[in-house]
């Protein structure tokens, strides 16, 4: 979808929807912006026609569908309200333009223009971004299994952001490209998580990272089963060892070429790194059946979704390689399909990480934070790291405590929790730091091994990411359990059912407000 920033009069505009957003008015009071009543006037007086019957109050989210006789170049006209001008943010702005960008598909508009109301208390690139965001958030489909139809929704093409005057052009429509390339690498994080397991196992997923890593620029590396072996990844290979698509370690990086040497170089003090190097690691199973503790039939079939966490990460590569970010930027990706057979991994087993911390197998259905001991031991070691996110569809207990709205954070480190939090208030991903104690740490010692994958019910996100801090050493590392944000079953304005996406633009902000190469 092209984003385009005009500010032509709306009147002069060609489009086949034309979307006017107006904050709420008292009724009886309303005063339109001189040049949505040129519009007006130009389009036989529509819409003041509308104001005055009473059935537009312009609330947030109230939409009319006007039809204007003197439609000129202009086929429909959308009223779409943003509620009182003082609660209008960036997060009222996306929701906008998801709400415009699916009624012009669901009208198969290939064409729209937005008239772009003065918010006093919003810059216009914020304005201008958020709009982006929101429309090629609200574009997006998954319809790659679906024959098409005569009345199917039909894909906007292109969307012109009308503002009324620009004190700076250029910042507005770098503003709506920054927007665009978010809203665009999220939509990747959406359909990699929406594909079918049978579509995408771990060696599929490892070609469409590489498939990205080449469009933008990105250094990637593919470690197989053999590889994995050799580097003593038995955590990892314990998860896929039940499947016949084997796992696969996939690594990218962004700015390669910026870091000036491996962690063993670094710690010996011989070289300096060019840039800081931040690590984004996923979890990438790409089915989860629950192994031989396996799940319940009912609603497993979502657990394609179960390596969000690795799409998101792909996501936010392909983002800091599009907005040139400049820091060392790495992405590890633990894929694994966890499956019943009878080479299947057990309860009762014990396995030996990476890091050579052995882990006894409680419950086969906690594969997740097994398959990433061994990738956040082989960031922090590869790479030491001046800080580590990890993100995981990793328990139901976070999603029964935060439900759909919040993403659970862990961490060590209370500067870059907090530095998160307040990424996610900007991006609208919002993430809600929980409580984790050298109590839950603790909790997860095993009687036989050094560690096991499950504790009881008490604190279970908590105990989980307690399990996770195992294995990063000193790294300042923050956990983002996305089990109840990852996927939804309920539409919003510019999110459709199935994959979110939760993570990309949230890690994008956070990297791209790295001032003066650190935010820990």
């Amino acid at each position: 979808m092209k984003v385009a920033v005009d500010t032509r009069e709306a009147s002069e505009a060609t489009a086949d929807l034309l979307a006017v957003l107006l904050p709420q008015q008292d009724p009886g009071t309303w005063r339109l912006p001189n040049r949505v009543r040129r519009l007006d006037r130009a389009l036989g007086d529509p819409i003041s026609a509308a104001l005055g019957s009473g059935d537009f109050r312009a609330r947030e989210g109230q939409q009319l569908l006007i039809y204007p006789v003197a439609q000129g170049a202009v086929r429909r006209v959308l009223l779409l309200g943003l509620g009182p001008e003082p609660e209008v943010a960036a997060e009222s702005l996306r929701c906008a333009a998801g709400r415009v960008v699916r009624l012009a598909a669901s009208k198969r508009a290939a064409s729209v223009a937005v008239v772009v109301p003065t918010l006093r208390r919003l810059r216009a690139p914020l304005i201008s971004q958020s709009l982006a965001e929101g429309v090629v958030l609200g574009g997006y489909r998954f319809d790659a299994y679906q024959e098409p139809k005569s009345d199917s929704p039909k894909p906007v093409r292109s969307v012109t952001l009308l503002f009324e005057r620009l004190a700076d052009r250029r910042a507005a429509r770098a503003a709506a490209t920054r927007g665009t390339i978010l809203a665009e690498s999220q939509n990747v994080a959406r359909r990699l998580s929406n594909e079918p397991a049978n579509s995408l196992p771990p060696a599929v997923l490892a070609r469409e990272a590489q498939k990205v890593a080449r469009e933008v620029g990105l250094r990637s590396r593919v470690f197989d089963v053999a590889e994995l072996r050799r580097r003593k990844m038995g955590a990892l290979l314990a998860v896929g060892q039940g499947s016949i698509h084997g796992p696969r370690l996939i690594v990218l990086e962004h700015n390669a070429s910026g870091r000036a040497a491996t962690a063993r170089t670094q710690k010996s003090g011989t070289q300096k790194r060019a840039r800081p190097t931040v690590c984004l690691v996923g979890k990438g199973i790409t089915f989860d059946s629950g192994g031989i503790s396996i799940k319940p039939a009912q609603g497993m079939q979502e657990m394609k979704h179960d390596m969000s966490g690795a799409a998101a990460v792909i996501g936010a590569l392909r983002g800091a390689a599009q907005l040139r970010i400049p820091l060392h930027l790495v992405g590890v990706i633990a894929a694994a399909e966890n499956m019943p057979s009878g080479t299947a991994y057990r309860p009762g087993d014990v396995v030996r990480s990476m890091s050579g911390k052995t882990i006894e197998i409680v419950n086969t259905d906690a594969e997740g934070r097994v398959v990433l001991a061994d990738a956040l031991h082989y960031a922090s070691q590869e790479f030491a790291p001046q800080a580590m996110v990890d993100l995981a569809t990793l328990t139901g207990a976070c999603m029964v405590a935060l439900g759909p709205w919040a993403t659970g954070v862990f961490g060590n480190n209370e500067r870059l929790v907090d530095r998160i939090r307040r990424a996610g208030e900007i991006t609208g991903e919002r993430a809600w730091p929980m409580p984790l104690l050298p109590q839950h740490r603790e909790e997860m010692r095993s009687q036989i091994a050094d560690l096991k994958n499950a504790g009881g019910r008490a604190g279970g996100a908590s105990t989980a990411a307690g399990f996770l801090w195992s294995f990063v050493g000193d790294t300042p590392w923050v956990h983002l359990d996305i089990a109840g944000t990852g996927w939804t079953d309920k539409p919003r304005p510019y999110q459709p059912r199935g994959a979110t996406g939760v993570g990309v633009r949230l890690l994008l902000e956070l990297l791209l407000g790295w001032r003066g190469g650190r935010a820990v």
